[in-house]
């Protein structure tokens, strides 16, 4: 890994060849920093949507077994009817 030609640090350029070998280190270091936490960014966001989908499909899941239920419950049997009486 390569340091940019200019180096940034509180607003102040630096140009990397001008840099001694203790700061030019810890400016790779910095990079390599950064880069892992890019992967990390992109791994969280993997797994947050992974976790969606997982809640998703356990409501889903949730929901399609209390409309089974639901729908298995029997009917209570109605009483017979009493006959009208005659007009």
């Amino acid at each position: 890994m390569s340091l940019p030609q200019y180096i940034t640090i509180n607003g102040t350029s630096y140009a990397s060849e001008k840099l001694n070998d203790v700061a030019k280190m810890q400016a790779m270091n910095v990079q390599v920093v950064e880069a892992e936490l890019a992967r990390l960014q992109q791994q969280t966001a993997i797994a947050q949507t992974a976790r969606n989908t997982y809640v998703a499909a356990l409501i889903e899941a949730v929901k399609g077994k209390d409309d089974a239920a639901v729908a298995e419950k029997p009917k209570k049997p109605r009483a017979p009817r009493k006959p009208k009486a005659a007009a």
